[in-house]
């Protein structure tokens, strides 16, 4: 596991249920989550991908390495809180990434959170169903 012998540059992201606490440190561009390498903890290409997004906005790709704390919700919420923490941490390590960032919407927090189920129904939304007798 990584040491704090250098300095390094932290964000916060979430996503749904899922909470990323990212660090970064100047380095090669691995990504650890969880203690795992990336491409063992994300199966599909599409997570590594939104992942990877905040730094192919930013153009440094390959210049941190990321080491992730990922909890919560699904790997799909997980990669988006990932995302979002790295955006953060990115601002905190340069400040004029900021522009880029914000049109990409990377430093946005999604809002859309799973509805909770209410009283007299079978979902959220969904009514018992109806019988004429």
């Amino acid at each position: 596991m990584y040491t704090s012998a250098k300095p390094y540059f932290y964000g916060t992201g979430r996503r749904k249920k899922s909470v990323a606490r990212v660090r970064i440190v100047p380095g090669t561009g691995v990504i650890t989550i969880n203690g795992r390498d990336v491409d063992d903890y994300f199966g599909l290409e599409t997570l590594k991908l939104i992942v990877n997004q905040p730094f192919g906005v930013t153009g440094t790709t390959g210049k941190f390495d990321i080491i992730t704390t990922v909890t919560g919700g699904g790997i799909s919420g997980q990669a988006g809180a990932i995302r979002h923490g790295l955006a953060r941490a990115l601002l905190q390590a340069d400040p004029n990434y900021r522009a880029a960032l914000k049109a990409a919407g990377f430093l946005t927090r999604d809002p859309r959170m799973k509805e909770r189920k209410k009283y007299g129904l079978k979902g959220a939304r969904r009514a018992p169903q109806f019988s004429k007798r």
